[in-house]
């Protein structure tokens, strides 16, 4: 397998707490709660969205991606009410070492409650059951102690370019 086959559209992914669903325009105010957070973003390498047209311009460069299988990206809804929490996806896939990068991020609201867990556990099994890769990795800021104890709690170990790193089991 030199190609992943990836999915068009999106599939609804669910978890027993959360759901991975396709994001839209109609959840640009969620979005911006967590993209426009300078706390939720402190880790990653981009500033915090400045206004909900900046959410307009990811939305549409999710669905771009989505199109051109370069990204898989969900939102993390609660199953209880379909509440958005959070964001997580697959990008910058080698299909040669069957491999992914996964990111996420969470609402600060949120934090603590276990969803993010579970919303990897479950875009774990899709990717290790589904599409068939044999490793995940995730780019976690070395001074991120909070997502660095969620990703080992999952199985995730640090390799030698500091990549967190799981190897998942493909299912036949």
């Amino acid at each position: 397998m030199n190609q992943l086959h990836l999915p068009a559209p999106l599939p609804v992914l669910r978890g027993e707490h959360v759901a991975l669903r396709p994001m839209g325009e109609q959840d640009a105010a969620a979005l911006f709660a967590i993209y426009g957070d300078p706390l939720v973003m402190r880790y990653t390498d981009e500033d915090p969205f400045p206004d909900l047209a900046t959410v307009g311009r990811m939305l549409g460069s999710v669905r771009r991606l989505l199109a051109s299988g370069q990204s898989l990206e969900w939102a993390i809804v609660l199953a209880d009410g379909g509440e958005l929490v959070g964001t997580c996806g697959l990008h910058s896939f080698d299909a040669a070492g069957h491999a992914a990068q996964v990111g996420c991020l969470l609402r600060r609201s949120a934090w603590g409650g276990g969803h993010m867990a579970e919303a990897l556990a479950v875009l774990t099994a899709y990717a290790a059951g589904v599409l068939g890769l044999h490793a995940l990795l995730a780019d976690v800021a070395p001074d991120n102690a909070r997502a660095r104890r969620m990703f080992e709690r999952l199985g995730y170990r640090e390799d030698d370019s500091g990549l967190l790193f799981i190897g998942l089991r493909p299912q036949a």
